[in-house]
């Protein structure tokens, strides 16, 4: 399909600026895979009733890092400075911004951006140069001791609103590595992770560090766009827990697209789903046929991203945008701290 394809019009004011409070309180709409088309009005409290004893559902417990930095230059220039994932201790990836005014050789000290003071003992080096505006970064200190002092939550650009780390963050967030919050997550309470633990819903746990590709606009043919890659990690008792629950006819649900990726990428035929480490650039679009899951919980995405690529692939096209269609003239909220969609 082309790209325009995917567009939808969506009134700037659907976009949400602040997460619902509490949590599971956001809106969710709630969508079938067959049948005729039919929606569903409840709020993220009410995913119980939709639930079964015995569903896996699986979560993405990667952690957000304050991963926006300010630099100086020797000159006295400053650079923006987004980490991307640490590749060895102290390399990392990072887009840099103006990039071209920091070539390899330039030397970066940071500044508190509490009141641009330099902070001391921090420094790195763009030592290389790499595809998409990737520069390799060595720094010189201890980056984790320093990062809540230097670095900002990197927030979407359509969220212009300021929103603490602690709300761009999951509860049950552990692994530190993601410039992006899973954000399907962020409807989740403690209380309502009991509630379902108490009714038999077995809750598991993977990793997928969220890169800035995750922002990526698709731009003209679908078919050419190269995802950036991210890595993820399925322990050993999530890989079970699914294989237990495909073999006894109980279904496996991902919180967010990020989980589907990280189990889709992991599968092989004959064995399942594979525990351990990986690196995934899968890109989901109609048609793709899904061996992991039995449903989904998701935000709702921009107009021709590949998270809309991927819902539409898991929903089917037609009930996809049609179910975008209803969500703007129900004033759902859109993006990262917006409403939710469940399709069973």
């Amino acid at each position: 399909m082309s790209l325009e394809a995917y567009d939808y019009p969506l009134p700037p004011e659907l976009i949400a600026q602040e997460g619902a409070e509490p949590r599971d309180m956001a809106r969710m709409m709630v969508l079938f895979r067959e049948g005729p088309f039919r929606a569903e009005h409840r709020r993220v409290r009410d995913l119980p009733l939709y639930l079964r004893p015995g569903d896996v559902l699986v979560f993405n417990e990667s952690k957000v890092i304050p991963a926006r930095l300010l630099a100086q230059k020797p000159t006295g220039g400053r650079v923006e400075v987004l980490l991307v994932r640490e590749r060895a201790p102290g390399l990392w990836e990072a887009l840099l911004g103006p990039a071209r005014k920091a070539p390899p050789g330039t030397r970066l000290r940071f500044l508190s951006p509490r009141d641009l003071a330099p902070v001391e003992g921090l420094f790195a080096e763009v030592v290389g140069v790499e595809g998409d505006g990737v520069r390799l970064l060595r720094f010189q200190g201890d980056l984790q001791a320093h990062l809540e002092e230097v670095g900002e939550v990197p927030l979407p650009p359509y969220i212009k609103a300021k929103v603490p780390l602690e709300r761009y963050q999951t509860v049950y967030a552990k692994r530190p590595g993601s410039v992006a919050a899973p954000t399907a997550g962020l409807h989740f309470t403690p209380g309502l992770l009991e509630r379902l633990k108490g009714m038999g819903v077995e809750l598991h746990f993977l990793t997928l560090h969220v890169g800035p590709g995750t922002f990526r606009p698709v731009k003209g043919d679908p078919e050419r766009h190269e995802m950036h890659a991210e890595p993820y990690e399925i322990p050993e008792a999530t890989a079970e827990a699914i294989h237990r629950a495909k073999r006894e006819g109980r279904r496996v649900v991902a919180v967010g697209t990020t989980v589907v990726r990280a189990l889709e990428s992991a599968w092989r035929e004959g064995e399942g789903v594979v525990p351990g480490a990986g690196e995934t650039r899968l890109f989901i679009r109609p048609p793709y046929a899904f061996k992991a899951i039995d449903a989904l919980f998701t935000n709702f995405h921009l107009p021709r991203s590949t998270l809309l690529m991927l819902v539409a692939a898991f929903l089917g096209y037609e009930r996809t945008m049609a179910a975008y269609r209803l969500a703007v003239a129900e004033r759902y909220r859109f993006y990262s701290l917006g409403d939710a969609m469940l399709i069973l």
